[in-house]
């Protein structure tokens, strides 16, 4: 009777690796080989026995038994398929990845843009497989850590706002600096985002008011300190707000609450969006010009708000107009309410008015009048002080030069010719005498006293 061996003393890691199970077999069958001595045989190895010691499958063992137990490398290993479901995209994501954009679900919108039918996985494993390609970054030494506790709010309570600033690839080849406003709902997570030019304190009541549009009046704003809302602290620690700001406040009734200084993580909410935007919209993207940057970001959103969040277990856009937007208030379409999106400009002498860093001409006899300015889109319209006369339209565009209005200099005052100086010139005759003179005592041209 053969003694018994202790079953699975090798075992195989790996069974696709072929130098590791060669080297499994070889030492299981020397192990047999000991103890049979003279009577070993390798063609009548016990196959049971084997697979005991190895962990190798019954059926694998008899196909290494077919060649004397010599692992034979697969007939298309270290062959790679010269076309796969990537080929022809592969250069975009090198593209991105050189440009530090490594967030594969941004990579994959890039590539579906330009007609990839692939999965999302194949992606991750090129940006994993050419991760070489991606410049280096600054490493965080300390963990920041948590700062503070989730809280909830009602639906339509509070909506957090911030300002952003990124740059912006356009068509053109230049990289232009814009500022992004960004709003959430704090309860449902509705994302409002819009670029301006500047950060300007007009600039942030026309996206406050675009995002009440889109989602209507919360009971309160949650922001930082910023100079266009409060100026400073009180004694006792309350706000002392802008004047226009809190004129906003009264005229919209809301309440707005301010977060602790140098704690922007109290509005953690936006400031994650504003980081979004940065990480996930802008990257890969190129515009023409404002409107269309405006135009792409709000197609975003609204892919974004009707996707389902794990954060707040819900569908944005369906929590929100179910129950938000029931505890919030629709913004009126009142005078009020364009007088803000319509910020006042002084007409300059040479009849120009300024907007987002650019020169807009009205018509001459203008000339410094005050003027109200509203952009919607890529159409801009100068009107009158109480809006009530339009007085030109222009199709704006990230241009810096000038821009003329028809017919600007021709109601212009015609200029009144100067009047001919008329100028006598005589010759005055030398006096015979002066008596200035005589108050010296001059003699021959020489003193004498």
């Amino acid at each position: 009777m053969r003694p018994s061996i202790s079953p699975k003393i090798f075992i195989m890691t790996n069974e696709n690796n072929s130098n590791g199970l060669q080297a499994i077999v070889s030492q299981a069958l020397a192990t047999l080989k000991e103890k049979d001595g003279k009577n070993f045989d390798l063609q009548k190895v016990n196959l049971a026995e084997l697979q005991r010691m190895t962990g190798i499958s019954r059926s694998r063992l008899r196909r290494l038994k077919e060649n004397n137990f010599q692992v034979q490398p697969h007939g298309r290993t270290g062959m790679h398929a010269s076309n796969t479901v990537l080929t022809g995209f592969t250069g975009i994501l090198d593209l991105l990845l050189q440009k530090g954009v490594t967030n594969s679900q941004v990579c994959f919108d890039r590539v579906c843009e330009a007609g990839y039918n692939g999965g999302l996985t194949q992606v991750k494993m090129y940006i994993q497989q050419h991760h070489d390609l991606v410049p280096a970054k600054r490493i965080l030494v300390v963990p920041q850590g948590p700062r503070s506790f989730r809280y909830k709010t009602e639906p339509g309570e509070v909506y957090q706002m911030d300002w952003g600033f990124a740059k912006a690839n356009m068509q053109s080849g230049k990289i232009e600096q814009i500022a992004c406003f960004a709003m959430v709902c704090h309860h449902c997570g509705e994302i409002f985002v819009e670029f301006f030019p500047n950060a300007k304190q007009e600039n942030l009541f026309i996206g406050m008011l675009h995002g009440f549009r889109e989602m209507c009046i919360p009971r309160r704003i949650v922001t930082d300190n910023m100079k266009s809302v409060v100026i400073g602290r009180a004694p006792d620690g309350s706000p002392i707000w802008q004047k226009d700001y809190e004129q906003f406040m009264t005229t919209f009734q809301f309440q707005t609450t301010l977060c602790q200084a140098y704690h922007p993580y109290t509005k953690g909410a936006v400031e994650r969006l504003v980081r979004f935007v940065k990480e996930n919209f802008l990257p890969g993207r190129t515009f023409t010009d404002l409107t269309d940057l405006n135009n792409q970001v709000t197609a975003w959103c609204c892919q974004k708000n009707s996707n389902y969040r794990k954060a707040s277990d819900c569908i944005p856009d369906q929590q929100h107009n179910a129950s938000c937007v029931k505890n919030a208030r629709l913004l009126p379409e009142s005078p009020e309410v364009y007088r803000y999106l319509a910020p006042e400009r002084t007409i300059s002498f040479d009849g120009f008015i300024s907007y987002e860093g650019r020169r807009f001409g009205v018509p001459i006899r203008y000339n410094s009048k005050t003027c109200r300015v509203m952009r919607e889109g890529s159409s801009l319209s100068i009107y009158d002080t109480e809006m009530k006369e339009e007085l030109v339209r222009y199709d704006v565009t990230w241009s810096r030069q000038d821009s003329f209005c028809e017919g600007q200099f021709s109601d212009a005052p015609e200029e009144k010719p100067t009047a001919p100086v008329k100028v006598e010139i005589q010759q005055v005759e030398k006096p015979e005498h002066d008596e200035w003179f005589d108050q010296f005592k001059l003699e021959g041209g020489k003193w004498h006293d």
